[in-house]
């Protein structure tokens, strides 16, 4: 690592400073995470396909973004990639600030796609560059609780600004203090390499894009695996994002009862990744899989079964955890799979699956409620975190080093 040592408390500083960022990177997202739904209908946006519109808009653009942000940091390095990333996220609260129809919206959520693309990405490399073979569960773990901590406090934080004022634009103001609080931590961070680790023994060809693509897409059983997971985890919340505010307005909750439930969510998804992270390094990745993606989809079905609040809750820590359970451990999962010097671009293949999650999953939600309704849409969308249950169960093979030989 450019005569670095390599390591969590080698570089911790650098780590910590990684982590904080990462927060505020998070809270971009969480700053119209409980509104964005409900600003449709000031809009007059009647179908929930085209309230969820920006959710599309926001996941296909992140996930082409991540899927390049590997390459683009090899060529500029990782820091300049963050600061980029940043840059771009000051649009995002202008414009929903200034917007006077609901395409400035979703032009808004193309800008935050790439801000997220851009800076989350470069976060979890920089920590997995730093971190050894042992640490990356916790490292990205730690990068994960930190960035979905941030989605809930500033989901909670503009929920309430909205009930105090209103939907627009006085929470959005809080979105120009984020960026320049980015930009601030992102020009203190002090770059990494894009490899950690010396080449092994025998390693002689050189993976091209396409080889990288369709190894982590198709043709590798454990990383096929994982891809699919991570798309069912983001399709879940595509829909969750986009129809768990209107659901539970149409219940008849308050805007502040409905900013608890949301922001309880990622509150608990980003807390449980404090520890699921950690125990993926030491009990391996593939019971957290598969036992993760099954509690997401029993979350869903209790949401909608359940009739009284306190019940509303449980369902969505249960959800928080469930995610918790998978999120870090499985892109740990393809860093353990994926050699060092392809092991960026896989990434963002990975990520790029993954995160198109968010846009198919809103796209499917929306159509089903606008056919059938809600509760409906969020009972079939769990089927698909279920089915990469049983997925996981039958082809993945433990991935952590210490555990088994996971990168056939």
């Amino acid at each position: 690592m450019n005569n670095r040592q390599i390591g969590i408390k080698e570089n911790l500083v650098n780590f910590i400073l990684l982590v904080v960022t990462n927060f505020f990177v998070g809270s971009m997202v969480g700053l119209e995470r409980a509104l964005l739904p409900l600003i449709g209908k000031d809009f007059g946006l009647a179908s929930a396909s085209a309230a969820l519109s920006f959710i599309i808009s926001f996941g296909f653009s992140k996930a082409i973004v991540n899927y390049f942000a590997g390459t683009l940091a090899d060529w500029l390095g990782r820091k300049k990639v963050l600061l980029l990333g940043w840059g771009i996220g000051l649009l995002v609260p202008l414009l929903i600030i200034f917007a006077n129809s609901w395409w400035v919206i979703i032009i808004a959520n193309i800008f935050l796609g790439i801000n997220q693309g851009l800076t989350w990405s470069m976060t979890v490399n920089m920590k997995i560059d730093i971190a050894k073979s042992t640490q990356r569960g916790i490292a990205v773990g730690l990068n994960e609780f930190a960035g979905y901590s941030g989605v809930a406090v500033m989901a909670a934080v503009s929920g309430f600004m909205a009930s105090t004022y209103s939907n627009r634009p006085e929470p959005f103001y809080l979105g120009l203090g984020i960026v320049v609080i980015g930009i601030i931590l992102s020009l203190l961070v002090k770059d990494s390499a894009t490899e950690t680790e010396q080449p092994e023994q025998g390693r002689v060809h050189k993976m091209t894009a396409r080889e990288i693509f369709l190894k982590t897409t198709f043709t590798n059983k454990n990383m096929s695996s994982v891809t699919f997971a991570g798309f069912s985890t983001n399709f879940k919340d595509g829909m969750a994002w986009g129809l768990l505010p209107i659901y539970f307005t149409g219940v008849g909750l308050t805007l502040s009862e409905v900013g608890v439930l949301v922001a309880i969510y990622p509150s608990a998804w980003g807390l449980f990744q404090l520890f699921t992270g950690a125990l993926s390094d030491r009990i391996g990745r593939k019971r957290l899989i598969v036992a993760g993606m099954g509690l997401q989809a029993f979350s869903l079905w209790m949401i909608i079964a359940a009739d009284q609040f306190s019940l509303w809750l449980l369902s969505a820590i249960l959800l928080g955890l469930g995610t918790a359970m998978v999120y870090p451990t499985l892109q740990a999962a393809i860093s353990d799979v994926a050699q060092p010097e392809w092991r960026a671009s896989s990434m963002g293949v990975y990520r790029f699956w993954r995160d198109s999650g968010y846009a198919f999953g809103a796209l499917f939600a929306g159509l089903l409620t606008d056919i059938l309704n809600v509760e409906w849409a969020i009972g079939l969308v769990a089927l698909l975190p279920l089915g990469a249950a049983v997925a996981a169960a039958f082809r993945l093979r433990e991935t952590l080093p210490a555990l088994g030989k996971g990168n056939n």
